[in-house]
């Protein structure tokens, strides 16, 4: 049965399964701001819904999701103060991180693109299903910008992140990402969401209580390990390249604002 839509995400009940499906397929399912709002409030009422078990995230059309919206506030993006940053990605990190703090496991099944914070995202979900042809990345560095959640290295260890987030690499293959350990099955195209969806079904079958109190106890094992102080910090350095701004975003942001995000990022990525 299907739930009243917003303009931004759909929500869906199968069983003790919800599937959340970003529904902007137009713009390759950019996060803006009223899909991180939406995303959130419905992460948090399903957190707290004793019928839901297990929580697939999809994208419509095309892609997963592009990352966040590049067009969003671009025509105030040079004039935020710190303080506008630090609440902007304050709540753009909520929204990522609320895939791991759910107490019911996250499956994100991804398609087409898987890039920027969809990729975070899909690395706070507690098991990534990637359709063959994905590709995936982080190419913040490229024009300026940074990281909100800094999750890979916990995934991948140092070498590999170090490797993805300095080059700003946005051509990961699902089988490299498999191979790294960003995900954890590859499908062929179109069977992602199955895969997921039968993931999702045999949690939903086993012991409730144990299964969320094993997860709380896994996510604490990483916590031990410093991840959430980490992330705190990294966040609070991405604020800080934000609000820095610098050359390269500089260029960027004047080549988006007079030419348009796609001679912005053929600019970025050497092709213009």
């Amino acid at each position: 049965m299907s739930e009243p839509e917003t303009e931004t995400l759909t929500i869906e009940r199968r069983g003790p399964v919800a599937i959340l499906s970003f529904n902007r397929p137009r713009v390759l399912n950019a996060f803006d701001g009223p899909l991180v709002e939406a995303t959130t409030r419905a992460m948090a009422e399903l957190s707290a819904d004793e019928k839901v078990l297990a929580i697939v995230v999809r994208g419509e059309g095309r892609a997963f999701s592009a990352g966040f919206d590049l067009k969003a506030g671009a025509a105030t993006a040079g004039q935020r103060m710190l303080a506008d940053w630090r609440r902007v990605l304050e709540a753009d990190f909520a929204f990522i991180m609320a895939c791991w703090d759910c107490p019911k496991p996250t499956i994100a099944a991804i398609h087409g693109f898987c890039i920027g914070g969809a990729f975070e995202l899909s690395l706070a979900c507690d098991i990534t299903v990637a359709a063959a042809g994905t590709r995936l990345g982080a190419p913040e560095v490229k024009f300026g910008s940074g990281a909100v959640a800094m999750l890979l290295p916990f995934v991948t260890g140092a070498k590999a992140a170090k490797e993805i987030l300095l080059t700003g690499d946005d051509h990961l293959s699902a089988e490299r990402a498999l191979a790294l350990g960003i995900v954890n099955h590859v499908t062929p195209a179109g069977e992602e969401m199955a895969k997921a969806l039968a993931i999702a079904e045999s949690i939903a079958a086993a012991d409730p209580v144990a299964v969320q109190l094993s997860k709380r106890a896994l996510n604490r094992s990483y916590e031990a390990m410093g991840l959430k102080t980490a992330l705190a910090q990294a966040l609070e350095i991405d604020i800080f390249i934000e609000g820095a701004g610098g050359p390269k975003r500089a260029e960027f942001d004047r080549i988006r604002r007079e030419q348009g995000l796609k001679a912005a990022l053929a600019w970025r990525d050497g092709t213009a």
